[in-house]
């Protein structure tokens, strides 16, 4: 009896030290991920109203805007740091006004820049660990989710996408790398250099 006591103290004592963040799990790691300010800040698009220049206008995101008619515009005369010609004069549409409205705060909608926030990020799932030492590389899939109506216009939901982000283990359990002293890349820079998945 008295050995059974002493062995559940020991089983204690070594779960308490033991903190779920000394294992670099799939699920610690994609907590992790999920939880982290890059991953949450949603995707904002910048739509310039106004003279803009050709490579502006004719750019993919610009070219889906005048495919939902929220979009129009006119030549116009470019300015010495928009040139080579030709500039186009960009008006929102009325189905324009009335789809971006609602997605800009009040006080800006009289501005000739919207910035407009389009898609989130979400996680399918860490697809593979590689741990050396105190440091490891996490590989994960997400996807853009569309936030609204513009969003979903210029973000498929369907397309997916790799990274690979740095981890190391401190005193205190796992965490992602801020700044990449070794090898390991930043959230925020692997989800810049996302690739389409396979």
């Amino acid at each position: 009896m008295r050995k059974k006591s002493i062995a559940s103290v020991v089983a204690v004592l070594l779960l308490v030290s033991c903190s779920p963040r000394n294992f670099l799990t799939r699920r610690l790691a994609a907590d992790l991920i999920s939880a982290s300010d890059a991953f949450k800040t949603p995707q904002q698009f910048p739509l310039q109203t106004g003279i803009i220049s050709n490579k502006d206008y004719v750019s993919p995101e610009y070219l889906v805007l005048q495919q939902h008619g929220w979009i129009s515009a006119t030549t116009a005369r470019c300015s010495p740091s928009q040139a080579p010609s030709p500039c186009w004069d960009v008006l929102l549409t009325p189905s324009g006004v009335e789809t971006v409205r609602a997605l800009v705060p009040a006080d800006e909608a009289d501005k000739m820049l919207f910035v407009i926030p389009v898609a989130r990020r979400e996680l399918i799932g860490v697809t593979g660990i590689s741990k050396q030492d105190n440091l490891a590389d996490v590989d994960f899939t997400w996807r853009w989710v569309p936030l609204n109506e513009v969003g979903a216009s210029l973000y498929s939901g369907d397309l997916h996408y790799t990274s690979a982000v740095g981890f190391r283990d401190y005193d205190d359990g796992w965490r992602i790398l801020q700044g990449a002293p070794h090898s390991g890349q930043t959230l925020d820079d692997a989800l810049k250099s996302a690739e389409p998945a396979q």
